[in-house]
């Protein structure tokens, strides 16, 4: 399991902590050093079943100071997946993938339904 976060992100540190609580073991990666790649997204961007759109940091300074609210609505999905891959912190973030499960941003409930489900399948 891989756990894509930035340390400096409050809700990051959360979802650390919560993974440590419940004993799940997971590959740290720093989402600024080490930016998800244009075929990473895109495999989990498919594996999520969500839009590309929810992979985009909303509230972050970059993602303001781009104007992205109002200019994303018109952009393809190919572009918006290069302009994710183009820095990391324009992603979303915490992001969990294991196998073919992937989690964007932290959310107890459904973390707690579907990591418990993982680990059970793994122990």
């Amino acid at each position: 399991m891989i756990f894509l976060e930035y340390a400096k992100c409050s809700t990051c540190q959360k979802a650390k902590k919560w993974l440590d609580l419940y004993g799940i073991d997971y590959i740290d990666r720093p989402i600024r050093e080490q930016n998800p790649t244009l075929d990473e997204l895109t495999a989990w961007i498919r594996a999520s079943g969500l839009p590309c759109r929810k992979f985009f940091n909303t509230s972050g300074l970059l993602y303001k100071s781009m104007n992205l609210k109002d200019k994303l609505p018109s952009m393809t999905e190919d572009e918006c997946l290069r302009l994710l891959a183009s820095d990391g912190m324009l992603v979303k973030r915490p992001i969990v993938v294991a196998e073919s499960l992937v989690l964007v941003g932290f959310h107890p409930a459904e973390w707690e339904e579907k990591l418990k489900g993982w680990m059970r399948a793994h122990e």
